[in-house]
This record gives C-alpha cells, sequence and structure tokens, in this order.
C-alpha cells in the first residue's frame, strides 16, 4: 500500500469536500458530548480539527491582497 498515495487523495478530498467533513466532526462531537460528557475537551478536538480543513471555517483567512502601487 502506498501511503503517499493515500495521503495524497486524503488531501484531495478534503480539498474538495471540506465543508462535509466539518459537519460531520461537529455531528460526531455532539454524539460524544452527549454519550461521555467532556464537552469542552470535545469541542477544542472538533475546533482543532476544523483549523486542519484546507479552507473552512477554522482555517485561517487568506491574507489580504496587497493595495495597489502607486506610480
Amino acid at each position: 500500500m502506498d501511503f503517499n498515495a493515500l495521503a495524497g487523495k486524503a488531501g484531495e478530498l478534503l480539498n474538495e469536500h471540506g465543508d462535509k467533513v466539518e459537519m460531520a466532526a461537529e455531528k460526531v462531537g455532539d454524539i460524544v458530548k452527549e454519550k461521555y460528557g467532556h464537552g469542552e475537551q470535545v469541542d477544542m478536538a472538533v475546533d482543532k480539527l476544523k483549523d486542519m480543513i484546507p479552507g473552512g471555517e477554522g482555517a485561517p483567512a487568506a491574507p489580504p491582497a496587497a493595495p495597489p502601487a502607486e506610480a
């Protein structure tokens, strides 16, 4: 099994479907909190996961465009 190819494919899927992964993470987090408690820790883990999703809710915003140069 080529793990580099697998990781590349996972990255592609995250880029294409990051919104769905975020929704799934939220749902799983809610289930875990309901069943086991520890809401604060679960919320932190979900937030960290969202930070890793390209273009996702928790991902850092793109830097602002540079102002046009004056001639």
